[in-house]
């Protein structure tokens, strides 16, 4: 039990933050109704097949690593509670970091695509911190778009031999900001005020002020977060192949 010392300690620490952290209900991802019907409908539709995947996926990483499943639970409490931090941003949003890079890096994107869901879900029922209509389209931007980019960005600097840590930090942080480029599309779409590409730069432009320095915080925290769980859970992360034996 004393490998998951560090794990149970993380947990709690983010259990706590989470129930003693303000709640606004006005700030939250796209809030509840936002979003145009045909829209709201439309991200639904392009959302449920990765969905699906992802938990075709996670069913499997279980059944051949039953150990890590109090892991799956730690990635998705981190991202729980650093998307439940609120900064409001632009009229029906909000910035805040995701969480979703480390649960990328560890069990792959589609595992995120259902831990992400699901901390959607939670959020918009208990917190008012999205909403049901639009769950389709912040599942997308947070739990689809950003673990895909987290990952691929993460693999792709492994193989040309940069430093992990810093293949950590780059991948969660612009996991992050990849979120909040296509929430800035999602609403641009939905509102096209002076054009397309004019509603986009507005609202891109808007978040940019306080999604930066967030996303950076983010990927900082996530190398943290992940030595520390390499350093009381090293042979989990060589089950699932993100380390090796020898280092």
């Amino acid at each position: 039990m004393k490998k998951y010392k560090s794990l149970v300690l993380i947990g709690l620490g983010l259990l706590w933050f989470t129930l003693n952290a303000p709640v606004n209900a006005y700030a939250m991802h796209i809030a509840e109704g936002f979003l145009p019907p045909v829209w709201a409908g439309l991200w639904y539709l392009l959302f449920l097949p990765f969905l699906a995947w992802g938990l075709y996926r996670i069913n499997r990483i279980v059944k051949a690593n039953p150990g890590v499943k109090m892991l799956l639970g730690l990635v998705g409490a981190f991202a729980f509670v650093l998307s439940a931090l609120k900064i409001p941003s632009v009229t029906g949003s909000c910035s805040h970091p995701t969480g979703v890079g480390l649960g990328a890096i560890l069990f792959g994107p589609a595992a995120m695509m259902v831990l992400g869901t699901i901390v959607l879900i939670f959020q918009a029922l208990l917190l008012a911190h999205g909403g049901v209509t639009t769950l389709g389209a912040n599942a997308f931007s947070m739990a689809i778009t950003g673990p895909l980019v987290s990952y691929g960005l993460y693999k792709l600097l492994q193989k040309t031999g940069v430093n992990r840590s810093f293949s950590i930090f780059l991948a969660a942080t612009l996991g992050d900001l990849a979120t909040y480029l296509v929430t800035s599309v999602q609403l641009a779409l939905a509102f096209p005020t002076g054009g397309l590409i004019a509603a986009f730069l507005k609202f891109a432009g808007i978040f940019a002020l306080t999604q930066i320095p967030l996303a950076i915080s983010e990927g900082l925290l996530t190398v943290v977060v992940f030595n520390t769980i390499s350093n009381y859970n090293r042979q989990e992360l060589v089950e699932l192949a993100v380390l090796t034996e020898e280092g």
